[in-house]
């Protein structure tokens, strides 16, 4: 007999093992980073709340796709967000981020309601609306895929890197089903900690590559619905999408290493944790702006600024990608106010005069200043 050479070749595939000991210290930092968000987001009004799981969900939505190496019209998606979530915005929708909003919602929402085969299918549907005239090829949507050899790759169209190939056609359905027995009925097994069960799933259900395409999303649209379940938090407030893909190299390559070894999956389930924690981490800093801002306009309520000041502040506060990590110069100071340089100059005395922003390193034009009292710089996110 020939020595199996995928993992769904092994003799007693699917039971998966794992080594309990090198995943202790990671199951216990992403519980704590767990606790930590949600005692944060008690401190946060219903407002910011909302807002801050729109930011989580478009970033979830987007970088899912970017993985795939498919760039979505990112204010599409945000409009159909924001309509289901109750909040004004006029903007344009499509298709597809129509129905990519509905099959994150009704993962994270709708995580009590039972992964059968029709909600997968419906899923599918969603990911591949009818009238999406993007479609590079025919696809069966919204069932099995054919006979032909399922390849999971990545790269270049026309030079693709084979990661593994799926089981075949032949026995998927019952494969299928065994996947969605077990996720149902693993919910409540206590013995079976629901982050690994969420790793897990991921595992299992991307190995299948049940469908033509879109399995790579629906992965991670059942790993959002494995978390949802396991914090009973219908909210998202991380995007383990996002982190996924910073790390989309080594993601192919645990999944590849993986998908050649055998039924312990210690190391896979490393990699997944080790990549959950970044996502809460992530999501912990931005909520942390979130409060040091409120905190921030709390104590300086009673201040006088003009317009610019605050848009110029407010960036500064909100730091990351939209905000100056090392500080902001006289010059940038006029282009993000839009005023002249003598007003420039005028502003930053006063803001320096209040207290609220402190001189950094640098001397003439190369003088930076930051957020007084605050962590200078930032790190980019």
């Amino acid at each position: 007999m020939n020595t199996p050479f995928w993992i769904w070749q092994q003799p007693n595939w699917p039971h998966f093992s794992w080594q309990a000991e090198p995943l202790a210290p990671l199951l216990r930092a992403c519980g704590q980073a767990q606790g930590r968000l949600l005692g944060m987001l008690g401190a946060v009004g219903s407002d910011t709340e909302v807002q801050s799981s729109l930011d989580a969900m478009l970033q979830n939505i987007v970088t899912s796709s970017a993985i795939e190496g498919e760039q979505l019209n990112v204010g599409s998606v945000r409009s159909s967000l924001a309509r289901r979530l109750g909040l004004n915005d006029g903007g344009r929708t499509t298709a597809r981020s129509e129905g990519l909003a509905e099959l994150l919602l009704d993962a994270t929402r709708a995580h009590q309601q039972p992964l059968d085969l029709e909600r997968l299918y419906g899923w599918h549907c969603w990911l591949f609306p009818s009238d999406d005239d993007l479609l590079a090829r025919p696809l069966r949507i919204g069932t099995l895929r054919g006979e032909e050899p399922m390849q999971v790759v990545s790269g270049r169209v026309d030079r693709p890197n084979v990661h593994f190939e799926a089981p075949p056609r032949a026995g998927l359905e019952e494969q299928l089903g065994d996947f969605l027995a077990w996720f149902e009925s693993s919910r409540s097994d206590a013995s079976l900690d629901p982050l690994l069960r969420a790793g897990i799933a991921h595992f299992w259900f991307v190995t299948l590559h049940p469908f033509d395409d879109g399995n790579g999303r629906l992965t991670r649209a059942i790993t959002d619905l494995a978390l949802a379940q396991g914090e009973h938090q219908s909210i998202r407030f991380y995007a383990m999408s996002a982190s996924i893909l910073d790390d989309r190299a080594g993601y192919y390559r645990i999944l590849e290493a993986s998908q050649k070894g055998a039924l312990d999956i210690t190391a896979w389930l490393q990699w997944f944790l080790g990549t959950l924690l970044k996502s809460l981490e992530q999501a912990l800093a931005r909520i942390d702006r979130v409060l040091a801002k409120a905190r921030f306009w709390q104590q300086h309520r009673a201040q006088p600024f003009s317009a610019e000041q605050i848009k110029v502040l407010n960036r500064l506060l909100d730091g990351g990608e939209k905000g100056f990590e090392a500080g902001i110069s006289a010059a940038q100071y006029q282009a993000v106010a839009k005023v002249s340089k003598a007003t420039a100059t005028r502003h930053l005395a006063d803001l320096l005069e209040k207290g609220v922003l402190q001189r950094l390193t640098g001397r003439g034009r190369s003088t930076r200043y930051a957020i007084a009292g605050g962590d200078s710089p930032r790190e980019p996110f």
